[in-house]
């Protein structure tokens, strides 16, 4: 219930209830008072928190951004060009956010803090300094009527007329204080409806308002969250293939032999210690050597720094190296260069050293164990064919096709039954003992283990280098113009392959295998460098990238149109040449036939003059330095 209204009127009766009205409307502001001083303070301390959560934000995203990735390598995949910017995304982002967070904070007190200060001090300050006068004019007033009623009739009726005067003096007095007490009761209680509600409302406005923004910035950076995220999924499973291929290399390069392989290439280099002469007789000093046989340079780098001495880097001229007949050293695994004896590491190591200087002792290999490898022939063609068929009958929809491992023991004996010398490619695959598992393990098994990778030694690196370009185009472009540098059967073969993983891919929604995951997969499978050196286990990132492209970009790299023909090398070019041979269409590898074959029969020479023209035009549209060329 609300309070009983103060009329005017009983400010002249000043009854009971009236005294017992005002001290309710007065308890109402004192407790709109404490409440007043409760939300300032309370105020101040969200204001506060804001402003320091805001700083440390801001701060947080000051070392997001100036932090810097460094990768391994020559270059970077897209997936980590966008994880390398990820921090200055994340601090851009924070950055927009605490900006209009700070706007806040500094108009908030215009907003709250001032405008509730001012009501509490002007309005509530004003009502207690009336409810001072009326409460003074009050008690002069009533001390001046009893001092009236006490007075003796018998006083002389001009002290009667003053003391008369006196009380309806004072009566108005407290009349005037009651009704302007009275007036600011009504006018505190009007104006806090409005005057405390209004500044709340605009500090929540203001919040909300914030939070929108929020919201609109993070429905903004949703599209590159799932990049990212899908950019970190695709690094995570690089990092899964290429982590294993790094663990079975370092257990290969722990191997004795591989040590060996690894010291017998050239330049040769390594540890020696040499023998010099010192005031207190001879002394073997440790050097870091580096040998360059086509010049015969020997540097010798000093490991050991004697202050008696000074010493620096050495470079000498290699005139002989040979090893004693006689152990007249007392030191095992030493030679001879020049004047200056040497000391090798070991008898391995000193072998090695005389080798690379072509020393004058006899050279001892260890004997090669050549492993049995797979062949790219009709065989390996119908073993592919049949898994192929197996898979898209049985296995398309599988979750996880190629992804998952089968058993070795089954594998090996699969591959066995269908290798076998004495009947090859005679095993049914469609018998009920295999799974779709074993099947799509032996093809990848058959794929790794061939003698050369499909797509070759040789045209790996430029492969990698097409990858890392920055250019999407250009990379889709050079990886069809490297594709068909590939020898017929790897050509044959790889298209076969790419066509069955883009069926498979198609059921992506049943089996989960994007173009990213299965490149992930067939990236080692048909690309592998000549040398397994870390750099190339780095490198298999940007294999994955080329597969990936073959798949998703498989209607592209296999168009070879007249339209894709005429792109290349003018409209009439190839209508010259379609007259000439009386062909409808031409592919890069028809041309170079043709010009081949024109220019060695020598049939036309105009003919063969054209040819020539078609020969340039095409191998540098390939090399990415095309320029238009007029019809002649």
């Amino acid at each position: 219930m609300g309070h009983p209204t103060l009329e005017f009127s009983d400010c002249y009766l000043d009854s009971p209830d009236f005294r017992e009205n005002l001290k309710c409307y007065e308890q109402e502001l004192e407790r709109t008072s404490k409440f007043l001083k409760e939300v300032i303070k309370d105020g101040n301390s969200v204001i506060n928190a804001i402003k320091a959560y805001s700083v440390a934000v801001q701060k947080f995203s000051q070392t997001l951004g100036v932090f810097q990735f460094d990768f391994i390598g020559d270059s970077l995949t897209d997936d980590e060009i966008n994880i390398a910017q990820s921090f200055q995304e994340f601090s851009g982002l924070l950055q927009e956010v605490e900006h209009d967070r700070m706007m806040l904070v500094q108009n908030a007190s215009d907003l709250l803090i001032k405008p509730l200060e001012k009501f509490r001090k002007e309005q509530l300050g004003a009502t207690k300094e009336k409810r001072k006068k009326f409460e003074k004019e009050s008690e002069k007033y009533y001390s001046q009527l009893d001092k009236h009623l006490n007075l003796s009739s018998k006083k002389k009726e001009t002290q009667l007329q003053e003391a008369d005067e006196l009380l309806e003096k004072e009566r108005v007095n407290f009349y005037e204080s009651s009704v302007e007490y009275v007036y600011q009761i009504h006018q505190v209680q009007d104006r806090k409806k409005f005057d405390v509600v209004e500044p709340v409302l605009a500090f929540l406005q203001s919040i909300v308002t914030l939070n929108n923004l929020t919201v609109e910035m993070t429905q903004d950076f949703m599209p590159y969250k799932q990049e990212l995220q899908l950019s970190l999924q695709n690094t995570r499973n690089h990092y899964e293939s290429t982590c294993e291929e790094i663990e079975e290399l370092m257990n290969r390069m722990k191997h004795r032999s591989q040590i060996e392989k690894m010291q017998s290439f050239l330049p040769m280099e390594g540890y020696l210690y040499c023998q010099e002469k010192w005031a207190l007789g001879m002394s073997w000093v440790k050097y870091y050597c580096k040998y360059h046989k086509e010049d015969k340079v020997l540097v010798m780098i000093p490991c050991e720094q004697k202050t008696t001495t000074k010493q620096g880097l050495m470079q000498l001229t290699l005139i002989t190296c040979h090893r004693r007949k006689t152990d007249s050293i007392d030191k095992r695994f030493c030679f001879d260069v020049e004047t200056i004896e040497r000391l090798a590491l070991s008898e391995g190591d000193r072998k090695l050293w005389m080798e690379a200087m072509d020393g004058k002792e006899p050279i001892y290999h260890s004997p090669i164990h050549k492993q049995a490898e797979m062949e790219l022939n009709e065989i390996g063609f119908k073993f592919v064919r049949k898994c192929i068929n197996y898979i898209e009958t049985k296995g398309a929809k599988q979750e996880g096709v190629y992804r998952t491992v089968g058993s070795n023991i089954q594998v090996q004996k699969l591959l066995n039954a269908f290798f076998d010398s004495a009947n090859p490619g005679d095993d049914d695959l469609h018998r009920s003992d295999l799974d779709v598992k074993t099947v799509t393990s032996a093809l990848k098994f058959y794929l790794r283990s061939l003698s050369e990778p499909l797509m070759t030694h040789g045209l790996h690196r430029e492969l990698i280098c097409a990858a890392k370009s920055d250019n999407l185009d250009f990379r889709i472009s050079e990886i069809h113009s490297l594709t068909y540098k590939l020898p017929e059967k790897n050509r044959e073969m790889l298209e076969m392959l790419i066509k069955h993983l883009v069926n498979l891919c198609s059921l992506s929604k049943e089996n989960l295998m994007t173009p990213s995951n299965m490149a992930v997969i067939f990236g080692p499978t048909l690309m592998r460098a000549q040398e397994e050196t870390v750099a190339a286990m780095l490198d298999i990132k940007f294999q994955s990238i080329v597969v990936e492209i073959l798949i998703e970009e498989h209607k592209k790299v296999r168009r070879s149109s007249l339209e894709e023909c005429m792109d290349w090398v003018g409209v009439n070019y190839i209508f010259k040449l379609q007259l000439h041979f009386q062909l409808s269409t031409f592919d890069y590898n028809s041309i170079m036939i043709l010009v081949h074959g024109v220019i060695d029969h020598n049939h036309d020479g105009r003919v063969e003059i054209l040819l020539n023209s078609v020969y340039c035009v095409v191998e540098k549209k390939r090399r990415g330095i095309y320029q238009q060329m007029s019809d002649r």
